[in-house]
């Protein structure tokens, strides 16, 4: 069950200064994280993530979460499994997630995923507004990483936020990332 809350979940609740949020988008409001975006099951070493493309307006909705060009960052600890539910929330474009290692330049089409079972189906296609899947992986070697969106254009126009995977953290957190890390 998604929204389960039993012993040894964790949530977490964030809220981000506009100008560490907006990245560019001078004057945009405070970006408010949800705690249900994030929990962690500690007796099972899971860490589930609610992945939204297209929750805002922002960057003509090439966003995740509310957030683009890397403002926000989940990070792991190494070993746990991570479960992201994806949904693309945009009511006009198809969107897709893929977890790939931190490059630059960024690619501007689907590249190998940085782990097993790291994305969604139709990668390229993208799935349609108001349609999910499921990505659920091991998060087996630390480092940093982009949670992508694999449509061709969208990652490379600011559609992704990244994925840290340390083995000095006890559980998943979910923070804003500076501008220009």
């Amino acid at each position: 069950m998604r929204n389960a809350w039993f012993a040894g979940v964790l949530a977490v609740a964030i809220v981000v200064p506009s100008a560490l949020g907006a990245q560019g988008d001078h004057g945009a409001p405070a970006r408010v994280m949800d705690p249900a975006w994030l929990t962690a099951d500690t007796a099972t070493n899971t860490a589930t993530f609610e992945l939204i493309a297209g929750l805002t307006g922002l960057n003509g909705a090439l966003n995740f979460n509310g957030f683009r060009d890397g403002g926000l960052t989940l990070t792991v600890p190494l070993g746990w499994t991570v479960v992201m539910h994806f949904r693309n929330h945009d009511g006009m474009l198809p969107h897709s997630a893929e977890v790939i290692p931190d490059l630059s330049p960024l690619p501007t089409a689907p590249v190998s995923p940085a782990f097993d079972r790291a994305f969604t189906v139709r990668v390229t296609q993208g799935i349609p507004p108001n349609g999910t899947d499921d990505l659920r992986f091991i998060a087996d070697k630390g480092g940093a990483y982009l949670i992508f969106c694999g449509v061709p254009g969208h990652g490379a126009a600011g559609m992704w936020i990244r994925l840290e995977v340390s083995g000095a953290l006890r559980t998943p957190t979910l923070a804003a990332t500076p501008t220009g890390k």
